[in-house]
């Protein structure tokens, strides 16, 4: 992935500041949620520690804010009377722009009770299903109350929170919804708990993304693309030395399943005859029991990235940037059969067709041929 602008990183800031989500963020520019998250989390540190003293002025001056902002929504609501627009319209203008604003205020502001706005979309079936919906509502309360607590409560606590104000929620709900957020608790054992995930996941690429020959390091990771309504995961694998994608697979769900039968699929074609190693983040999907003893009985050395730090696996992050910018937001595709074979063409594209600077601008296939021709002179 290309280093982005600080301008860049503050107007995305700011667009999340303004209600839209990370989903939302991600979709339209192309960069991974844990690094939108971990901007988030340096903008919240920098500003806490910029924080201007409370004193009755300050206090004052955000009551002012409050109000004018206040009569800004009034003013609005009874110049286009909002209240005399029929429901049935208001629904529909809401579900345009569902997901890009937070649901409270958007039913606020054309004055529509929440719940009306959640019949309409489980009876349309046109987004999210009442689980989703839920979950969403748990989302924000996660929110607030770890906020609300100096960022200090764990998932027990959220969940005992959220338990005596009556709401039905398991701790394993809160501590799923808390990862997929990036919200990770500062109460003092954090360090202790980071040093013993670190020793498990240990990252042994350590961002050296050069190598002397092919099958000594490949690096993975699964990306999705948005399709009618349907998420599709799009799981690769690349071989350092080339840059080349040596295995690949499109799936409708991001599981131990997919990573595990695209490296079965790379593993196969390749069939390195030498220690390798395999780098990827630290996604449930790659740390599975299921999935770490099966390249542990290929003997194959796993890598992890650190947590909110794309960087550490920045040649699959720039692989997806471009196939994306490149093939798949440019392309409108009339059928899941379409979408796939445009994979297929992209990636066999890339390997045969497309320079890699890393390479000296020859293809992946080009700069695995020199290697194994000079081996071959060598040998003779």
């Amino acid at each position: 992935m290309k280093r982005v602008s600080n301008e860049t990183k503050q107007i995305i800031i700011n667009q999340f500041n303004n209600g839209i989500s990370v989903a939302s963020l991600t979709e339209t520019t192309g960069i991974p949620r844990s690094t939108i998250y971990g901007w988030l989390k340096a903008s919240h540190n920098k500003s806490s520690s910029k924080k201007k003293p409370v004193n009755k002025k300050r206090i004052l001056d955000l009551e002012s804010s409050v109000t004018r902002l206040t009569t800004l929504v009034e003013i609005l609501q009874r110049v286009f009377e909002v209240e005399r627009i029929p429901t049935n319209l208001r629904l529909e203008e809401m579900e345009k722009i569902y997901g890009d604003y937070n649901i409270h205020n958007l039913c606020d502001a054309l004055m529509v009770p929440r719940s009306t706005f959640y019949n309409h979309i489980k009876r349309n079936k046109r987004t999210l299903a009442w689980y989703a919906i839920r979950r969403e509502e748990l989302r924000e309360q996660n929110r607030k109350i770890y906020d609300d607590n100096r960022q200090i409560f764990v998932s027990k606590k959220i969940a005992a929170v959220l338990k005596s104000r009556g709401v039905r929620v398991s701790v394993e709900m809160v501590r799923e919804l808390m990862k997929d957020m990036g919200l990770i608790s500062i109460r003092e054992g954090a360090k202790d708990d980071y040093d013993k995930e670190r020793k498990k996941y240990k990252n042994y690429l350590n961002q050296q993304f050069s190598t002397t020959k092919p099958n000594e390091v490949w690096v993975g990771d699964v990306t999705y693309f948005r399709f009618k309504e349907k998420d599709y995961y799009i799981c690769v694998i690349i071989d350092l030395f080339s840059r080349k994608v040596v295995g690949y697979k499109v799936g409708i769900k991001n599981s131990t399943q997919l990573t595990k039968s695209t490296f079965k699929l790379a593993y196969k074609s390749r069939q390195p005859t030498e220690p390798l190693m395999f780098h990827s983040d630290n996604g449930s999907n790659y740390h599975s029991k299921a999935y770490c003893e099966y390249l542990k009985s290929l003997n194959v050395k796993q890598s992890f990235s650190r947590a909110h730090v794309p960087y550490d696996n920045s040649v699959i992050e720039s692989f997806f940037a471009n196939m994306k910018r490149e093939e798949l937001y440019r392309t409108k595709y009339n059928s899941e059969k379409e979408f796939r074979s445009a994979v297929d063409n992209y990636i066999q594209f890339y390997n045969e067709k497309r320079p890699h600077s890393k390479n000296h601008y020859k293809t992946p296939d080009e700069k695995e041929k020199d290697f194994y021709s000079k081996n071959d002179k060598k040998s003779a």
